[in-house]
């Protein structure tokens, strides 16, 4: 079984900052690219940012100067730092990874239960 359980949203102001952290955890034999996605409500789930396992990145345009995604390897975590907060980023944030649990297996897709963060005005 594998695990991915996020942390660190919470009410934030405008202009604020926050770190989400999401750790995974249970039987990994390898973890490739790792990403955050958001859902505000009523709207689709989108990707904010992803990070391969050698550490090269990709974010939406929506937070491209503002958000920073990174990773440790040796802890199976990834973060999202988060600066300059807007109402608009209001959504849950959730943890995705692709992750081997054997030499012998397929990449398979997991996720977090999502974390809320809400940037009040």
């Amino acid at each position: 079984q594998v695990q991915l359980v996020e942390s660190g949203g919470e009410l934030v102001q405008s202009g604020g900052s926050l770190r989400l952290s999401c750790a995974a955890s249970g039987s990994i034999f390898s973890i490739n690219a790792m990403a955050w996605y958001r859902q505000a409500p009523g709207k689709q789930r989108e990707l904010v940012a992803v990070i391969t396992h050698s550490g090269g990145t990709n974010y939406a345009d929506s937070v491209k100067g503002r958000f920073t995604i990174a990773r440790d390897n040796a802890k199976n975590t990834v973060y999202l730092q988060m600066n300059s907060l807007k109402p608009e980023d209001t959504a849950v944030y959730y943890c995705n990874a692709l992750i081997a649990t054997d030499p012998w297996r397929e990449l398979l897709d997991y996720w977090g239960r999502g974390t809320q963060v809400t940037v009040s005005s």
